[in-house]
């Protein structure tokens, strides 16, 4: 007997059920507030059963930035799919990425200012996050793999500034990618496209 085959496809609906009515409650107050029996409440299930599946709110909050992580780059990839310039790539890529987060109100709470920046300390803390970012670096040319890594902690720690501390407009904001950024990223762009 091959047992429960659909266990792991319960489990995974379940897992996903309870993300969703987290993201419910980040889209209505800061994500920094939720708690757990709120989660709970709004899942539709017992806070014993929540625990089943998250061991604590730390353990939800890692299992929510990486499920949206992963819809956000992808969403990313798609909208500058048609750009092939690394320069170009690099800025639209950031400002598409600014942009996504937030037109979701789910995820802009992550960075609101007025509790602890739970968004800014799940960037930096999230392997997730770190190999997308890597993975991005890396779409705008090959390089050291040393150097990869550096830059995309460093581009995750410019996008984090950029939710606490926006620009006044995109166009501020594209015009800082494009001083303080691409330089870094890929010296030698300016001249390249100057």
């Amino acid at each position: 007997m091959a047992g429960d085959w659909l266990a792991a496809r319960r489990t995974e609906v379940a897992a996903d059920r309870i993300l969703d009515a987290a993201g419910e409650l980040f889209a209505q107050k800061e994500a920094a507030t939720v708690g757990m029996h709120e989660i709970a409440s709004a899942a539709g299930c017992s806070r014993a059963t929540l625990y089943r599946y998250f061991e604590n709110r730390d353990a939800l909050y890692t299992a929510y930035v990486h499920r949206e992580s992963y819809r956000l780059y992808r969403e990313m990839t798609e909208q500058i799919n048609a750009v092939t310039d690394p320069r170009d790539r690099l800025i639209e890529g950031m400002l598409a990425s600014l942009r996504n987060v937030r037109q979701s109100p789910a995820l802009a709470s992550w960075f609101a200012t007025t509790q602890r920046p739970i968004g800014a300390e799940m960037a930096e803390q999230s392997q997730v996050i770190r190999a997308l970012t890597e993975a991005f670096v890396i779409s705008l040319g090959p390089d050291e793999p040393d150097l990869v890594a550096h830059r995309a902690r460093w581009l995750v720690r410019v996008m984090t500034s950029l939710f606490l501390f926006p620009g006044h407009d995109e166009d501020d904001e594209r015009s800082m990618l494009e001083e303080f950024v691409v330089p870094i990223v890929l010296p030698g762009a300016r001249e390249a496209t100057g």
